[in-house]
């Protein structure tokens, strides 16, 4: 377990606690301001920030690779070639012209003839891995309406039904993960992985069940309108969204994000939400989802819609989109599970909520869950050893 795994675990827990606040947030505003479209578009195209981020840093590191580059040399004219794959090829054929004489011995020998350039094949196909700028733009079209729509459709939840149900139906995302994660090559399919998401699935059922039978006491009139089959069918089709991108994203970052500039990816998506889905609103309140939309009335609710839509999108998204890329798509999805128990604990020291012992035991087999689908693979070596 690498440093870049350990780092997306923190990454997973830093994301749980910002989505769970954000997800209070969010319920409050739309008690003043109810337009998930408005709230969905700001904290996705917020994510155009991350562009000049990226455009910077790369400034900056070229900088010093060309001070690095002055500064090992004796005259400052024999700088090396920008371009890593010139370099390397000028490196290769003259490597593959020049044979020492025991390079000649082992071909008289029969042995395999040795070069340079041979030793460095892994690094090259290392290089052609990486995606281009290009690359990365074409990356960034293709995904970007499906994480517009998957911010859309949890915004639609919240605004339909309570946090509690949205995190648990939202949940149900692991069992998407692991299908779609299959059916592209991202995710094998082992025993563990299969029982660590059907713990943490049957864990998601029974808060389903223990939420609803401990709050239908309690519930007002109010909130009661609020656990509606609409939002409940929101929370679904988020999870289904959401586990398709999750895997969809660490195939175009490639193992460890080798492949592309997670800053960029993720300011791209935004850049295209900015310019090409804001004529949305419309279609959507012609069928009658979306209200009509409206500014804020007050500086004060403003001011916290742009807040939330920042930290509690743009900023933890790229913390979300880093943690699948150092993990995995299926660690990272059972990952937001834990969602659940903090959601749960939230609602118990902010709302004075109770809870049954069928949801604090669900939530403990969510937890059980994210912890077996990270030791998968630890466990399926000692049997092997046995």
């Amino acid at each position: 377990m690498g440093w870049k795994y350990k780092a997306g675990l923190g990454l997973i827990g830093t994301v749980v606690f910002i989505w769970v606040a954000s997800a209070e947030i969010t319920q409050r505003i739309f008690a003043e301001y109810n337009q998930p479209f408005a709230l969905t578009y700001l904290g996705v195209s917020l994510m155009v920030v991350y562009l000049p981020i990226a455009v910077l840093k790369d400034w900056i590191c070229s900088l010093f690779d060309g001070y690095s580059a002055l500064g090992g040399t004796s005259t400052g004219l024999d700088v090396p070639l920008r371009i890593n794959e010139l370099q390397y090829n000028t490196e290769a054929d003259l490597g593959s012209c020049l044979a020492t004489e025991k390079d000649l011995s082992e071909r008289e020998e029969g042995q395999p003839f040795n070069t340079s350039g041979e030793k460095d094949e892994p690094n090259l196909s290392k290089l052609g891995g990486e995606l281009n700028s290009w690359g990365v733009v074409k990356c960034s079209l293709y995904l970007a309406p499906i994480w517009f729509i998957t911010e859309y459709l949890s915004n639609s939840a919240l605004a339909n039904t309570s946090v509690a149900s949205t995190t648990v139906l939202t949940s149900t995302s692991g069992l998407f993960t692991l299908f779609f994660g299959a059916l592209l090559g991202q995710e094998s399919i082992n025993i563990v992985k299969v029982v660590a998401v059907f713990i943490s699935m049957a864990g998601v059922a029974m808060t389903t069940v223990g939420n609803t039978w401990a709050s239908d006491e309690m519930l007002s009139v109010t909130e009661s309108r609020r656990h509606s089959i609409i939002g409940d069918i929101f929370g679904l089709l988020s999870a289904i969204s959401y586990g398709l991108f999750t895997v969809l994203l660490k195939k175009s970052a490639g193992s460890e994000g080798e492949k592309v500039d997670v800053q960029k990816f993720f300011g791209y998506i935004g850049l295209f939400t900015l310019l090409g889905l804001w004529w949305l609103v419309w279609p959507l309140n012609a069928v009658g989802i979306e209200p009509p939309f409206r500014l804020p009335h007050s500086a004060s609710t403003g001011e916290v819609v742009l807040f939330n839509g920042f930290v509690g999108s743009a900023l933890s998204d790229y913390f979300w989109a880093l943690s699948v890329v150092w993990t995995n798509p299926l660690v990272a999805t059972l990952g937001m599970s834990l969602t659940i128990p903090l959601a749960m604990l939230a609602d118990m020291v902010i709302h004075g909520r109770h809870f049954s012992a069928v949801y604090i035991f669900g939530c403990i087999q969510v937890f059980a869950g994210f912890i077996i689908a990270n030791l998968s693979d630890k466990l399926l070596d000692k049997a092997g050893e046995l």
